[in-house]
C-alpha cells in the first residue's frame, strides 16, 4: 500500500513538473540585419526621388513592427560605429573614432565582453554571416563567414570621375554569385535548420558601401529622368566653424567633380540601384523567416551602421556630425510587444542594441555597457525618452541631438547648434542667436567634457602586451 502510494505520488510530481516546464516561455530567438552605409531615405516619403518604393521588402517589415527615424550612430564610420554597437564600449571612451585606428590598443575593449558572446555563453546557438563586426573581435559565433568585397568590372574605374572605391557601373558576375547574395543564401539555410535551442542569426550586407557595382536590372528600376537629387544649397558653409569645414575638405575634391561633370543624377541613381540589390537580398531572408515556424518567437531588427552623404554638405559617403551621416536605419519587431504601425520619434542610439536585446531576452549585461534598453519605445513609441543619441568623431569632437535640436561641440570652442524644426538640412547654425542661449548651454552640459573624453588611438599605436602572456 505504502509502495503504491509512493509510486502515485511520483508520477502526480514528475507531471507537475513537467507541466511547469511547458509552461516557462520559450527563449526567443533573434535575427539581426545590417546594411553598410544604408541612409534613411526610406524612411521619408518614399517618392521624393524616384516616385516609387526604394525599398519595398524593408518597407514591409517597417510596417510589421516600429520604425525609430531618429536613430543615430555612435561615430560616422563603420569601425567605430560596430565596435561601439557590439562591445557596449562608447567611442568617447574607448577612444575608437576613425577607421583608421588601433582597435587592440584600447584598453576598455579589451576587457569588453561582444554581444554575440553574452547570447552564445547563454545557451544559444550564434551565426553571423556578411559583415557584422568591422576591426573588433567577434568571438561569439559558432558560425563565422565573413564579408568580400564583389570583384570590380574589367576596366574600372567605369566613370570618368571613378577613383578607388568611388565609381558605379553594372556588375559583370552573375547576382548569384555576389557575396552578399551568398550571405543571404547562408542566413537562409540557418533558418531552415532544426535548432534545438535559440537562435541568433546575423546577416550583413556590404552593399550599399562603394563601389556601386550591381545587376543592371536594379538600376532599370530607377529611370534618370525620375531621379530626385538631395537639396544642395550653395551658402551652407557661411556660418560653419574652420573644424567642421576641415572635415569634409578631403572629400569636397570628389564631390565637386560629381557635380561639374554633371554625374549627380547618376550617381543618386546607382546609390538607389544598390539599395534596391539590398533591399532584395533582406527581403529573401525575412521571407524565410515569415514561412518558418520561428516567426512568432523570434525579435528581428533592420539597422545600418551610420547614414550617407550624396553631396549634402560638400561631402561624400559618410565621416561627419551632420544628420546625413549619423542618422540609421533602425527598425524592430518583436513578438507580444510591438504593434504593426508603429513610428517612433524619440532620438535613440545604435549603442541601445546590446541592452535592449539582453533586456528582452532576460540576459545581464555587463556594468559597463552604454545605452539603454528601449523597451519601454517597443511598447510605446510615444513614451517618454531622454535622448541617447550621441556622435563622436575624430579626436574629441562630441554632439547630441534631440527631437528638435542638434548641437556639436568640436574643439577651441567652435560649435554648431541647428532648430530642425525649421531647419531639417542643418543649413543655419544658431550658436550666436541670443534666443538659443539657454539651449546650447543645456546641450552642451549633457556632454561630456572634452577633458573626460579618450584620445583618439591611430592606426601604428603600440599595442601593450600582457607579461604574463608574453612569456609563454
Amino acid at each position: 500500500m505504502i509502495l503504491k502510494f509512493l509510486l502515485t505520488l511520483t508520477a502526480l510530481l514528475a507531471i507537475t513538473i513537467h507541466a511547469d516546464e511547458s509552461k516557462k516561455p520559450k527563449k526567443m530567438n533573434i535575427l539581426l540585419l545590417i546594411a553598410d552605409d544604408l541612409n534613411t531615405w526610406t524612411l521619408e516619403e518614399p517618392g521624393r526621388y524616384t516616385n516609387k518604393l526604394i525599398a519595398p521588402n524593408l518597407d514591409k517589415f517597417a510596417k510589421s513592427g516600429v520604425v525609430f527615424k531618429n536613430a543615430y550612430c555612435a561615430a560616422p564610420y563603420c569601425v567605430p560605429s560596430r565596435t561601439s554597437m557590439w562591445s557596449g564600449v562608447s567611442p568617447h571612451k574607448s577612444g575608437i573614432y576613425h577607421n583608421q585606428t588601433n582597435v587592440a590598443a584600447s584598453e576598455p575593449l579589451k576587457k569588453a565582453v561582444s554581444l554575440f558572446k553574452i547570447f552564445k555563453d547563454a545557451g544559444y546557438y550564434t551565426a553571423g554571416y556578411g559583415k557584422i563586426g568591422h576591426g573588433w573581435k567577434d568571438d561569439g559565433f559558432h558560425e563565422k563567414i565573413s564579408h568580400k568585397r564583389d570583384p570590380r568590372p574589367p576596366g574600372a574605374p567605369i566613370q570618368s570621375v571613378g577613383r578607388g572605391e568611388q565609381d558605379w557601373g553594372t556588375i559583370n558576375i552573375p547576382e548569384s554569385e555576389m557575396n552578399d547574395t551568398q550571405s543571404a543564401n547562408r542566413a537562409i539555410a540557418a533558418l531552415n535548420k532544426e535548432h534545438d535551442k535559440p537562435f541568433f542569426i546575423v546577416c550583413g550586407t556590404f552593399n550599399p558601401h562603394m563601389a556601386w557595382f550591381v545587376p543592371q536590372k536594379y538600376y532599370d528600376m530607377f529611370p534618370l529622368d525620375k531621379i530626385k537629387v538631395p537639396k544642395l544649397n550653395p551658402n551652407d558653409f557661411d556660418d560653419i566653424p574652420p573644424l567642421a569645414d576641415e572635415i569634409v575638405s578631403g572629400k569636397r575634391k570628389f564631390t565637386q567633380s560629381v557635380l561639374n561633370a554633371g554625374l549627380h543624377k547618376q550617381a543618386v541613381q546607382a546609390y538607389l540601384a544598390t539599395t534596391a540589390y539590398v533591399d532584395a537580398q533582406h527581403g529573401r531572408v525575412l521571407d524565410t523567416l515569415e514561412k518558418s515556424k520561428h516567426k512568432d518567437n523570434t525579435i528581428v531588427m533592420f539597422i545600418s551602421d551610420h547614414g550617407f552623404h550624396l553631396a549634402e554638405k560638400d561631402n561624400w559617403q559618410k565621416g561627419t556630425l551632420w544628420d546625413e551621416a549619423t542618422n540609421s536605419m533602425f527598425m524592430m519587431r518583436v513578438p507580444g510587444m510591438t504593434k504593426a504601425g508603429g513610428i517612433a520619434k524619440r532620438c535613440i542610439s545604435l549603442q541601445d542594441i546590446y541592452p535592449t536585446l539582453t533586456d528582452l531576452c532576460g540576459l545581464t549585461k555587463p556594468d559597463y555597457v552604454d545605452g539603454k534598453s528601449i523597451a519601454p519605445l517597443l511598447k510605446n513609441p510615444h513614451s517618454e525618452w531622454k535622448s541617447t543619441a550621441f556622435s563622436y568623431l575624430n579626436n574629441q569632437y562630441a554632439s547630441i541631438r534631440t527631437e528638435r535640436f542638434r548641437f556639436t561641440r568640436y574643439k577651441e570652442g567652435q560649435m554648431e547648434l541647428y532648430d530642425h524644426t525649421k531647419d531639417p538640412h542643418e543649413w543655419k547654425n544658431e550658436v550666436n542667436n541670443p534666443e538659443y542661449s539657454k539651449i546650447l548651454k543645456s546641450l552642451a552640459a549633457r556632454l561630456p567634457p572634452a577633458s573626460d573624453m579618450a584620445l583618439q588611438i591611430v592606426r601604428g599605436q603600440k599595442v601593450k602586451k600582457d607579461k604574463k602572456k608574453s612569456k609563454k
